[in-house]
């Protein structure tokens, strides 16, 4: 009996030793896989839109812990307090429109060096007219064997409104959600291509209104069908879910994504000081890894995900917003004029195509604009595009956090685009059909119809040079 108790407590012996040898190795995998963070507790920033999806989708599914983060996300009132608290460091980063660091970093508005390692989803965007406006533009625009209007829908058919407007001493107000703000230039992108001059900004006057047929002006996001309702604009640029909003609630109609408008374009970014990057570079890299991981769950298996991730958006920790609402966009669809709801599977895409990499080419297209309306009041060589996109744009630690969770076997190598030079191919991919190269931006925005050109300024309410 003794000799049982004793060969019975030796095996105990072994399969303890062989376990804690086995914990051991595994402790030492995933530490050898754990960064070294210099900062593992942070508050992220997010303005209540779908697209910060990424965002709510790595808390929830904790890829934040798996990097060994503990993660605080809150709403911010709007952009402008969500870039200032960036700044004073009350946030470590956020959910940010992509002209922000840019802006910031040249200057205009707030100065300060934000820079992003993470492009946070395509598309996404829509504008929406009242329901007056509607009826004047249907009008003018083609119908299908569908008897339903023919997409997308140009400027064109919104100038005659414009005209008639102007004709009755009316302003056409519009809205979109900051001057820096994509929104912003895909607004005035769209009005110029039909002919629709959208106004310049100069150094001493910043309301982006000289000489414009339609007045663009700031309003926040979740406001936007309220202000619509009430007409004081009467049409606004705007993320999901506010747009569909309008269609639920009876008071407008999306007439146009920027799907259209510039097929798989760059929407947000994550935003972080310079300084935030160098002094906490293993955090920063941590970060990306888990934007990374979120974004590709929410385009995984055909965007398999997608309704899970809309209950979760949904919550009022995040947009606050129907799930209904929600899903209009996020699954696959988007409705236009009540009833008339269309495939659109890349409304919202958060990792294929790239879509996460900071490119280069992107970021010098918002500055193109913010130069084409005066933002940028001086004339600049297509090396100032090239240093600045540099600056702000961090594909290198894009790149390493890939590596790393290729690794980690989180990852598959052909999502990313290994080999890039950080610049797209030229693309015609507009609603006006330009083309645009992101290595040439002086010869781009020399040949767009409405819009400074080379050695031209606004000075008082004109256009002088060139």
């Amino acid at each position: 009996m003794a000799m049982n108790l004793k060969s019975t407590f030796a095996a105990c012996s072994i399969r303890a030793a062989v376990a804690a040898v086995l914990l051991a190795s595994t402790a030492s995998a995933v530490s050898a896989e754990m960064l070294d963070l210099e900062k593992d507790e942070l508050k992220l920033g997010f303005i209540k839109l779908t697209d910060m999806a990424p965002l709510a989708i790595a808390y929830e599914k904790g890829f934040f812990e798996d990097e060994g983060l503990f993660v605080t996300l809150e709403p911010q009132a709007n952009w402008k307090v969500l870039l200032d608290r960036v700044i004073t460091g009350e946030l470590d980063g956020a959910h940010m429109l992509a002209g922000q660091p840019l802006a910031a970093t040249i200057g205009y508005g707030t100065k300060a060096h934000i820079v992003t390692p993470f492009s946070m989803d395509l598309n996404g965007n829509g504008i929406t007219v009242s329901n007056d406006v509607w009826a004047m533009m249907k009008e003018h625009i083609p119908v299908g064997e569908d008897g339903k209007p023919v997409h997308p829908i140009k400027a064109d058919a919104l100038k005659p409104v414009v005209e008639k407007f102007k004709a009755e001493g009316k302003s056409f107000n519009l809205g979109m959600v900051f001057p820096v703000s994509t929104h912003n230039y895909e607004l005035r992108y769209w009005l110029a291509s039909g002919g629709i001059n959208p106004g310049y900004y100069a150094s001493g006057d910043i309301s982006g209104q000289i000489k414009a047929d339609a007045l663009l002006s700031v309003t926040p996001p979740p406001q936007m069908p309220a202000t619509l309702e009430a007409g004081t604009i009467v049409g606004y640029c705007v993320g999901e879910p506010w747009n569909q909003a309008a269609v639920f609630k009876g008071i407008g109609v999306p007439v146009i994504t920027d799907y259209e408008i510039w097929k798989n374009n760059p929407e947000k970014v994550f935003g972080l000081t310079k300084d935030f990057t160098e002094k906490y570079p293993n955090t920063t890299l941590a970060l990306t890894k888990a934007l990374i991981r979120a974004a590709e769950w929410l385009d995984a298996d055909n965007n398999a995900n997608r309704a899970e991730a809309v209950e979760i958006l949904s919550r009022s920790e995040y947009v606050g917003a129907d799930a209904e609402v929600i899903a209009n966009s996020m699954t696959g669809t988007f409705e236009y004029e009540k009833g008339d709801k269309r495939e659109v599977p890349d409304f919202n895409v958060f990792f294929r195509h790239y879509a996460t990499y900071p490119y280069y080419s992107d970021a010098t297209w918002y500055l193109t604009q913010m130069r084409r309306w005066g933002q940028i009041p001086d004339h600049k060589d297509d090396a100032w595009y090239a240093e600045t996109a540099k600056s702000v744009y961090l594909p290198d630690v894009y790149m390493k956090a890939a590596e790393l969770l290729i690794e980690e076997g989180n990852a598959k190598k052909e999502d990313f685009p290994f080999g890039t030079d950080g610049y797209k191919p030229a693309t015609s991919d507009f609603i006006d059909g330009v083309t645009y190269d992101g290595k040439t931006p002086n010869a781009y925005i020399d040949s767009l119809s409405i819009g400074l050109k080379s050695g031209q300024k606004v000075e008082g309410s004109e256009i002088v040079g060139g």
